[in-house]
């Protein structure tokens, strides 16, 4: 069965705690693999979820601040000692050039593989990257930078061949790679057979969206709408909505709410404040106005 699976190897803010790592996800989409922003820890927690470096193509960063992207250094080196050779692309905002390039002139100096810089424009929402797999959309988010989220799209699956069918109408096996992509059948009598009496429809393209860092903004709710998982930023429980508004943070209610108003199916929160030691009371304040909430947790996995 294909998978498309998000993993959390970090889900804390700006301040290191021992508690939670920096921001960082790896989603795991039919064996591919791309990266959610790289917080100090990353490479360290994907060696602990066992998650291939091999894999890892492309990196998404949402934003220059240093919680997001500040495992990069380390694990381009790290992908450079372990022999790589692919392309990695980093997708994100245009000045992440100033930042990779002397750090890759200074320390990675003759890598085998090349790093490519994909440019986001965090102020519009549109297709940044697309393969055989995932389109994946910039989604523009209300910080104190400019700073983008990613809408993971699932590319449509083929159909299900049905075998009685295929056997009782003879079909050739060079013809059924045409008729999973939705061909219809001819037999050698001319007779048409309808791809409808030969497949069923493969499962609904599944959609991931994650919004981090965030103040409170509508203009994200119909790029979301009916997402079947949303990551959502919660930094702040209700007691600090003035903190949260001074510095384009979200609390747990507020992230509860988006996820109402645009019908997602689950609600994932995280971009705890490094001032709660127990973040339970913001699941509480979540699902207070979105029950189908559960709290982002380091070396969890969740299916979308």
């Amino acid at each position: 069965m294909e998978c498309f699976d998000v993993n959390i190897l970090g889900c804390g803010s700006a301040l290191p705690t021992t508690r939670h790592l920096a921001s960082s996800q790896v989603v795991n989409l039919r064996d591919k693999l791309y990266m959610i922003d790289c917080g100090e820890g990353t490479q360290v927690q994907m060696r602990k979820m066992r998650i291939k470096f091999s894999r890892l193509n492309h990196i998404f960063i949402s934003h220059l601040h240093g919680d997001h992207c500040f495992g990069l250094p380390g694990l381009l080196s790290t992908l450079g000692m372990l022999g790589r050779t692919g392309e990695l692309v980093i997708h994100g905002p245009k000045e992440i050039a100033d930042y990779i390039n002397p750090m890759l002139s200074l320390f990675c100096k003759g890598l085998a593989y090349d790093v490519r810089i994909n440019t986001v424009n965090p102020s519009v929402s549109e297709l940044i990257w697309e393969d055989r797999s995932v389109k994946v959309y910039s989604i523009p988010l209300k910080h104190r930078l400019p700073t983008a989220g990613f809408l993971f799209e699932e590319k449509p699956k083929e159909a299900h061949i049905i075998k009685d069918m295929v056997d009782f109408y003879q079909v050739p096996i060079r013809e059924l790679a045409l008729i999973k992509q939705g061909a219809d059948y001819v037999t050698e009598e001319g007779i048409i057979v309808p791809n409808n009496r030969l497949t069923k429809p493969a499962a609904p393209s599944k959609r991931y969206a994650y919004c981090s860092d965030t103040a409170y903004a509508e203009k994200i709710i119909p790029i979301i709408e009916g997402v079947d998982l949303l990551y959502h930023e919660a930094t702040f429980g209700d007691i600090d909505k003035p903190r949260a508004k001074e510095t384009l943070h979200s609390t747990a209610k507020q992230a509860a709410t988006i996820a109402l108003k645009a019908n997602v199916k689950q609600l994932v929160i995280g971009h705890y404040s490094a001032r709660y030691d127990d973040v339970n009371f913001l699941l509480q304040e979540a699902q207070s106005i979105f029950p189908n909430t559960i709290l982002a947790n380091e070396g969890l996995k969740l299916k979308v």
